[in-house]
């Protein structure tokens, strides 16, 4: 990808004036800290949709294809909610890491997507492209980016620096307060899910909600030092490609002796996910831990959820029981 598909105008920017808006959804949960302090270091405005609600998710069905995956249609809604708040919406392109180290191909034609969708819209859609076949990592494709909105090279260099020091330490804090509930006492369950879903208050924060208010501590599987994770991964599965998928199945990897339940959570129709879950089920020791497996799609309701997870905590505190009986 070149920087013409970022839809910048050759002309002067004014960079005072530039507001980018950031879609609340997708990689966004990852990278938001990166991408709001780099854009801070530049004194360039950023704005971020609004958590979703069910007007996104409407907004989302009606400009997606019927098979896109849940997932796809709520970024959408909240790409269609910037309309008339931003001049452009940041919308990378990551293709990979590495050898083996690749993403969901969403991520990496999603630019493309985008401007084809919102081809009418009043903002333009501002890219960087991550690509280990053109030698384009992280550092170098966001200063790109600066430098085509105006910004000189040191001055892109120095706000990506700040940037990812910002982004590695408050990562870090998560991973760290997230590592201290596998020590608390009581009932454990793991929520296996990406971040876009785990961290969704529309879709995923119900769920640890629902899970917390039933005297159970619920534990986040992608938050996890990623390069343990990709290390034990590799153990579990030598052929596993797919990054963020990696870091889940390795983190489930290291701690399924400190868990009492796993909860795979995904959206509807993910075949990457499906794939990924049937061999978390079949493959490793997980069997011998109790399982759910969550699909989510727009026409879930929370009673049928909530049933579903009532049950599985049934399952997990008469297993508990049975153990404690055994010990005595």
């Amino acid at each position: 990808m070149n920087m013409e598909l970022t839809r910048i105008p050759k002309r002067k920017i004014d960079r005072a004036k530039i507001v980018v808006g950031i879609p609340r959804a997708f990689l966004t949960f990852r990278y938001q800290t990166l991408w709001q302090s780099f854009f801070d270091a530049l004194k360039i405005k950023t704005v971020m949709s609004q958590p979703t609600n069910l007007e996104t998710m409407t907004k989302g069905e009606n400009k997606a294809n019927s098979e896109m995956c849940l997932a796809m249609k709520i970024y959408l809604g909240h790409v269609a909610s910037l309309e008339g708040a931003c001049d452009y919406v940041l919308v990378p392109r990551i293709a990979d890491f590495g050898i083996r180290r690749v993403m969901c191909t969403t991520f990496q034609a999603l630019p493309d997507l985008v401007m084809n969708i919102f081809r009418h819209a009043s903002f333009k859609v501002l890219s960087y492209n991550v690509d280990s076949r053109l030698k384009t990592d992280e550092k170098e494709a966001m200063i790109a980016m600066a430098e085509s909105l105006g910004f000189s090279h040191s001055e892109a260099k120095k706000a990506y620096k700040t940037a990812h020091k910002a982004s590695e330490d408050a990562y870090d804090q998560q991973v760290e307060e997230n590592e201290k509930l596998y020590k608390q006492k009581g009932l454990k369950i793991v929520v296996a899910g990406h971040s876009y879903v785990t961290e969704d208050r529309y879709i995923g924060k119900p769920i640890f909600d629902y899970l917390k208010d039933n005297g159970i501590i619920p534990i986040r599987a992608d938050l996890v030092d990623r390069k343990e994770a990709l290390k034990a991964a590799h153990k579990a599965s030598p052929t596993l490609k797919w990054e963020l998928s990696r870091e889940i199945v390795g983190s489930l990897a290291m701690h399924y002796k400190d868990i009492d339940g796993v909860i795979l959570l995904t959206v509807y129709p993910c075949a990457l996910d499906s794939m990924v879950n049937d061999m978390i089920m079949r493959k490793n020791k997980m069997a011998e831990i109790p399982l759910l497996q969550l699909t989510l799609d727009a026409q879930s309701g929370t009673a049928g959820l909530e049933t579903r997870l009532e049950s599985f905590i049934d399952i997990i505190t008469m297993r508990e029981e049975q153990e404690d009986h055994g010990e005595e």
